[in-house]
């Protein structure tokens, strides 16, 4: 592989390894902030360049308006100027997304991630205002961040690119893994491409992303670091090795029931966080998803 792959005049508007990250909750289910900056030094100390918070991950649809301001001003307050703080402002209201753009800026968040309208299934037109509108109301870089599986509809290739035309749109989060239509955008536009599903991080680096926005990274950020900069220095063999050791976890965490689950079951294995708490509807791993997660992780040499 060349290090053509990611060339070094490529935009990196968030860096190159970015976490989606939890919202750890208390043992009755209330916000815990102290918990949320454990996570996010930790994060930062193990190589992060960016963190993505009020994410699917973070479980965004089960916390409220305030709560999320009051997460982006906590992270921010941990991290300081060490990573950068992009805060999750999508929904499949309009101008909700607006007022939650306007709210993040003025907690200080550093870029916003913006997914695609959820449930209602816009026609793209209607996608491409969406994005726009979010992009008006702030001077903040945005990631968009295409994920059919769960809005149910992608953005196209012809959308994607008439959203690089905005200033301010100036990244994708992909977790669409669509290769031919990824390429297209890449050769079309001077977008950014961060791989928002971890089992192609590797895949999605070799044609050109930038980084990676993961969620197995919350216990292997720094094998994901490594990962990276073997891509960047034109290593493979170094960038297979790791991408191969690191699928267990992949599966671990991303297959055996929904993600934010099982991370928050791994944090909790490896000290990080003392309660695996999560909002109604999604529930805590069981007994048995705990034992499959444990072996999964000592295989992929993530825990002793």
């Amino acid at each position: 592989m060349s290090s053509a792959a990611t060339p070094a005049s490529a935009a990196l508007p968030f860096g190159r390894l970015t976490t989606a990250m939890i919202t750890p909750f208390r043992p009755d289910g209330s916000l815990d902030l102290e918990a949320a900056q454990k996570v996010a030094t930790a994060l930062v100390d193990q190589g992060n360049d960016a963190l993505i918070i009020n994410g699917t991950t973070g479980e965004a649809p089960t916390t409220s308006d305030a709560e999320k301001v009051e997460l982006v001003r906590a992270v921010l307050a941990a991290v300081g100027d060490r990573a950068k703080v992009l805060a999750g402002v999508g929904s499949n209201n309009t101008a909700h997304s607006v007022e939650s753009a306007k709210a993040a800026e003025a907690a200080g968040a550093d870029g916003l991630l913006v997914v695609t309208p959820y449930y209602n299934k816009p026609p793209q037109e209607g996608i491409k205002a969406h994005f726009t509108a979010v992009a008006d109301a702030t001077g903040l870089p945005v990631l968009v961040y295409d994920i059919p599986g769960r809005a149910g509809v992608p953005i196209t290739t012809e959308t994607l690119l008439a959203l690089a035309e905005h200033p301010r749109i100036v990244a994708v989060k992909d977790a669409k893994g669509d290769v031919a239509a990824t390429t297209k955008v890449l050769a079309n536009s001077d977008l950014a491409y961060y791989c928002g599903a971890d089992e192609l991080n590797l895949a999605w680096l070799s044609i050109g992303a930038v980084g990676i926005a993961s969620v197995v990274a919350h216990v292997a950020s720094p094998q994901y670091r490594g990962l990276i900069d073997a891509v960047v220095a034109g290593d493979l063999a170094t960038a297979q090795q790791i991408d191969r050791r690191l699928v267990p976890a992949v599966e671990a965490i991303m297959t055996r029931t929904q993600g934010a689950i099982m991370v928050k079951a791994a944090l909790k294995l490896t000290g990080v966080i003392e309660h695996a708490t999560m909002r109604s509807p999604l529930i805590e791993a069981t007994p048995e998803q705990v034992d499959w997660l444990t072996t999964d992780l000592k295989t992929a040499g993530l825990i002793a």
